[in-house]
């Protein structure tokens, strides 16, 4: 099968004439040198983490790998593909001659460079599905793009012909249903590093969120309660809810279950807050005492759901950035 690739023009598509004018396509981490130096892609994280040691983990992950790609897998014979932001199309070519790196040639921030045929004819990005807008609106610098290259070749011979593929609206809830949902496992990935007592104080800053008056126990024996929360501040106002807090990956057990009803307030709501989930006895055990049980994955949609009303401070346990997806 024909790869094609997907190459981004610089940050603000200001490569493209340099690109058709001399037949290139090129990328820039020239922090790194030379990138055939390197045998093992590990090296290349090494040099990464120290030229690039203010940048973030993830974000050198992903240039190295970028980096390792361009200068490994794209060979001759290749078809790449690249947005022209100003005319709103795809231009195409072929590559003709694989990797080399030389600041004298293009740009001399975007050392790294394949050779390429550019064609004369182009893709609106209007007359592309869905789908493949979707795919190709990826930030990343470079990545394939295999699954659409029918689709943009049949666009190159025949401009006017009907994208085919899923219904429109189905693919954008799709879409947008799989980004909630990896959104949904970093979050829980997040929560899952946070140590005991940091998960204490999240869970104290869930309950404040929802207007619960809210005392945490201080570090240290807590007779089976890590949270208490009620409704005022002397305690009066029923619900008073006493909660107990596992952060593990051992399954919270029935015997813990009964600790938290056999502690005071005994007659307050009992909640179970476990990350590593419960034993089947457990939940019978819990159920027959309305002892309320929170997993980690339901932990994370009710912090999602209440996180713009939490205390700064718990806010801060777990940083979260707002997003907007279409309606």
């Amino acid at each position: 099968m024909k790869k094609w690739w997907m190459i981004r023009a610089g940050d603000y598509n200001e490569l493209m004439p340099i690109w058709k004018d001399q037949g290139i396509a090129s990328i820039g981490w020239p922090q790194f040198g030379n990138p055939k130096q390197y045998h093992f892609k590990t090296e290349m994280k090494s040099k990464a983490d120290s030229v690039y040691s203010d940048e973030k983990p993830q974000s050198r992950n992903s240039w190295v790998n970028q980096v390792w790609r361009f200068s490994r897998e794209i060979q001759k014979g290749d078809r790449v593909i690249s947005y022209s932001k100003e005319k709103r199309e795809y231009i195409i070519g072929t590559v003709t001659e694989s990797h080399f790196y030389d600041i004298s040639v293009g740009n001399p921030d975007y050392p790294n460079t394949i050779r390429v045929n550019w064609e004369d004819n182009s893709v609106e990005r209007d007359s592309l599905s869905q789908a493949a807008k979707n795919s190709l609106g990826s930030v990343l610098t470079i990545f394939r793009v295999d699954q659409w290259g029918d689709e943009i070749e049949r666009l190159l011979n025949n401009p006017l012909s009907v994208p085919t593929g899923s219904n429109e609206e189905d693919v954008e809830d799709e879409i947008v249903e799989d980004l909630v949902a990896k959104a949904f496992v970093m979050i829980e990935d997040k929560v899952d590093k946070l140590d005991s007592w940091e998960m204490q104080e999240l869970v104290g800053g869930l309950l404040q969120a929802m207007e619960y008056n809210v005392q945490i126990s201080p570090k240290g024996p807590d007779g089976g309660v890590d949270v208490l929360a009620y409704k005022d501040a002397f305690r009066f106002e029923k619900p008073i809810i006493k909660v107990q807090v596992k952060h593990r990956k051992n399954a919270a057990s029935a015997p813990e279950i009964q600790q938290l009803l056999g502690a005071n307030p005994i007659d307050a709501n009992s909640l179970f807050v476990s990350t590593g989930g419960y034993t089947s006895h457990a939940e019978a055990v819990a159920k027959h005492n309305s002892v309320k049980l929170v997993d980690l994955e339901e932990l994370v949609r009710l912090v999602v759901q209440w996180y713009e009303q939490m205390p700064k401070d718990k806010r801060a346990l777990l940083p979260l950035r707002m997003m907007y997806v279409p309606e």
